[in-house]
């Protein structure tokens, strides 16, 4: 694939890109894209047909509880704490004007 990149396809990527690179260091940069290229290939040489997808090493489980409904009101007890309350509420500084 890297043997595909060429000057042609290098404006390409700069005009997609919005870049803007000297004509003294295009060249440099084209071997750079090249030499990304040639990597990106390597990926693809192990075989990994019987590799199992994941996305993480470990097994994952589940460590939340489940919800349960206490029915329990505790909001006087909530409020007893708050500097100021109003109408059964945190009453706070304005913060907007």
């Amino acid at each position: 694939m890297a043997e595909k990149m060429d000057e042609r396809i290098l404006e390409n990527v700069l005009a997609l890109a919005k870049l803007e690179i000297p004509e003294g260091e295009r060249e440099e940069v084209l071997r750079q894209m090249r030499r990304m290229l040639d990597y990106v290939e390597k990926l693809k040489e192990p075989d990994t047909s019987n590799t199992e997808p994941t996305i993480h090493p470990w097994k994952a489980e589940n460590v939340f509880r489940e919800d349960e409904v206490t029915g329990r009101d505790c909001r006087d007890e909530l409020l007893a704490g708050a500097p100021e309350e109003k109408d059964g509420q945190y009453a706070v500084p304005k913060t907007v004007e």
